[in-house]
């Protein structure tokens, strides 16, 4: 026999309940007139996933419960797999508040399928707790209920495919929860024991956010995983934004459907709603599908439809219309007024350059070309005198110290004048253009800046949203390229934003014409990449190892050659390194504690993804020792 079987990629409201179960009932609706058998909905569906400390909210789970029974209620004729909070009033969490499960809800005909658990649901086995996910802080997984559980005394006991009718035939669902299928790490191969239990197909249903590369590494797992166990695997994703305060994470979907040999057989495209059906044949255990795969994206392609979906999406979200951009002519603000264009409409932003006395005509003219290439609205508001003003003021009023009776003055350091002009572009001209404007302001800051802290608090690094927050600088020159010649289909990006040498513009020493940034963005894009976004931190110790065996280059992925070009001797080097780790784990830090929410899109995004402390500085003694040894 063979029967429909299908994932519905939905949109997924986080904290809506409401609106979620509304669009898995429209989803179950639609099932139900294409005759579909089984029809799969996301991971925590109803309720939605990063709700912080809502979870702590009764009213709010026994809502979800409510309008679970809604879900329950609809399954008349059609068999649902569908995500829910599920609670045990009579137990609680290790914090003493109600036990919560992740658990995956069968329901066939207005009633639930009863599995081996007291449960009239599964529960999630594994509970991520790396990266964005603090999944241990409100559930309780299925391997520490388990030796609850009597007369149970394993976990092969409980992980127990459900059976369901179909036509007088009984099916048995391998239905499991996102992490689930991700076996590597965990000591329960659950799609292993499921297949072994009985199991006739695999259900995955998931709400896994989009990261860069991350499709790629789960169709090697699950085709893996799926030849392993010898049966096909259909996995069910959502779509939307979700956040946890610091990171805006979007759900790209990307729901999929394997066939027992571990082939791709069909996939649903990205960041839009789906109904990704196929048929499955009883008898055989094969899986087919009218759909096909679809192709890869490059990654530049991917981060653009990251970006675009999740600013559009956050941006509908927070009810912000307008923006208002302060424009350099540099690639980083190009980058963000060309996308925000994109999203908003030219009509709805507004571009501010803002020139002190160390402003270039060369950058004022290409901020200004920029503007009439967009059809966008621009003004230019010089903040010379203002920052004149601020610095007399600051050095010429008297400071009463009343200990000692006496008047002193203040000095400003050069760095500090450099701050000054940030904060009046900031605080007092953006904030306040944003205001009469309307809408928000943006925050232009790379990852390699936010790195080390190159930016000024409450100037440059405030804002709404941190658009391109979770890029490196080379990603942002390949983003600028990428909307000239794909989305504008012309240059409004003007060529030589991509070649002046990139400045802050805040100093006589720090121009256009007489020198950049310090950042030397070819080798420290690649150096800061592995101190945030390898699995395994990578710290000065590996780097100098690396370093004295001549193979830093091909560790980093950075362009062979390139150390010896830049650094002439081993101390020119090891004062680099020292001088940018001290500042990626001192100062840098509170910047970017106090920086704004990021977009964020790679496997290891600033904010609540990369948790940090306010520490020293650490070097480990083997560093030390490759230090003094290579110095010598």
């Amino acid at each position: 026999m063979k029967i429909k079987i299908a994932c519905a990629q939905i949109e997924i409201i986080a904290g809506n309940p409401q609106l979620n179960t509304q669009t898995a009932l429209n989803a179950i609706a639609e099932a139900k007139r294409q005759s579909i058998d089984v029809l799969l909905l996301p991971e925590l569906g109803i309720p939605g996933y990063l709700l912080g400390d809502l979870w702590e909210q009764p009213a709010f789970l026994q809502d979800c419960a409510n309008f679970g029974e809604k879900i329950i209620a609809a399954s008349q004729g059609i068999c649902v797999v569908f995500g829910n909070i599920a609670t045990d009033p009579a137990k609680v969490n290790e914090d003493g508040r109600i036990r919560k499960y992740n658990a995956a809800f069968t329901v066939q005909n207005g009633k639930v399928i009863q599995g081996p658990l007291p449960y009239p649901f599964i529960i999630k086995t594994s509970l991520p707790d790396y990266r964005e996910f603090d999944d241990s802080r409100y559930f309780h997984s299925l391997v520490k209920l388990q030796p609850e559980l009597k007369p149970y005394k394993t976990m092969e006991d409980l992980l127990q495919p459900l059976k369901i009718m179909v036509r007088g035939e009984e099916i048995r669902l391998g239905v499991m929860i996102c992490e689930d299928g991700w076996t590597e790490n965990y000591h329960f191969n659950v799609p292993k024991i499921l297949q072994k239990n009985g199991a006739q197909i695999l259900c995955n249903i998931s709400c896994s956010p989009f990261t860069l590369n991350k499709n790629h590494k789960r169709d090697k797992v699950f085709s893996a995983q799926v030849r392993s166990c010898g049966i096909p695997l259909l996995y069910c994703n959502n779509i939307g934004i979700q956040n946890n305060g610091k990171n805006v994470f979007t759900y790209d979907g990307c729901s999929c459907i394997y066939d027992a040999k571990g082939h791709l057989v069909a996939n649903s495209n990205r960041f839009e709603p789906d109904l990704l059906l196929c048929e499955f044949d009883t008898a055989t255990g094969k899986v087919t599908s009218s759909s096909e795969p679809k192709a890869a994206l490059s990654e530049t392609e991917e981060i653009y439809a990251a970006l675009y979906y999740g600013a559009k999406k956050f941006l509908a979200q927070m009810h912000i219309a307008k923006m208002t951009i302060g424009i350099s002519g540099g690639i980083d603000s190009a980058v963000t007024a060309a996308f925000y264009i994109n999203v908003l409409g030219p009509e709805n932003v507004l571009l501010v350059n803002m020139p002190s006395r160390y402003n270039s005509q060369i950058t004022k003219n290409l901020a200004q070309t920029m503007a009439k290439a967009l059809g966008t609205n621009y003004t230019i508001m010089p903040i010379q005198n203002f920052v004149d003003q601020t610095i007399e003021q600051i050095t010429t009023t008297p400071i009463y110290n009343y200990t000692q009776n006496s008047d002193f003055y203040l000095k400003l350091t050069s760095l500090a004048k450099e701050n000054i002009q940030a904060r009046d572009r900031g605080a007092r001209i953006i904030a306040g253009l944003s205001s009469a404007w309307g809408g928000a302001f943006s925050c232009n800051s790379n990852k390699t800046e936010l790195t080390v802290g190159y930016a000024t608090f409450y100037g440059d690094i405030a804002g709404c949203l941190a658009l391109i927050g979770d890029l490196w600088k080379h990603q942002v020159y390949a983003l600028g390229r990428y909307l000239n010649e794909e989305v504008y289909k012309r240059p409004v990006i003007a060529e030589d934003v991509f070649k002046i040498t990139p400045s802050a513009e805040l100093s006589s020493a720090q121009t256009v014409g007489t020198g950049g940034d310090p950042l030397l963005y070819p080798y420290h894009d690649y150096l800061f990449k592995a101190f945030v976004e390898k699995w395994h931190k990578v710290s000065p110790e590996e780097i100098l190892l690396w370093y004295k065996e001549n193979t830093l280059e091909a560790n980093l992925g950075c362009q062979p050659g390139l150390i010896e070009q830049l650094f002439a001797t081993p101390a020119a080097f090891i004062d680099d390194l020292e001088h940018w780790w001290e500042l990626f784990c001192g100062f840098a830090v509170a910047k970017r504690i106090q920086a704004p929410p990021i977009l964020s899109i790679t496997k290891r995004s600033y904010g609540y993804d990369h948790r940090e402390s306010q520490l020293l500085p650490y070097f480990s003694q083997k560093y030390l020792a490759l230090k003094k040894e290579l110095l010598q």
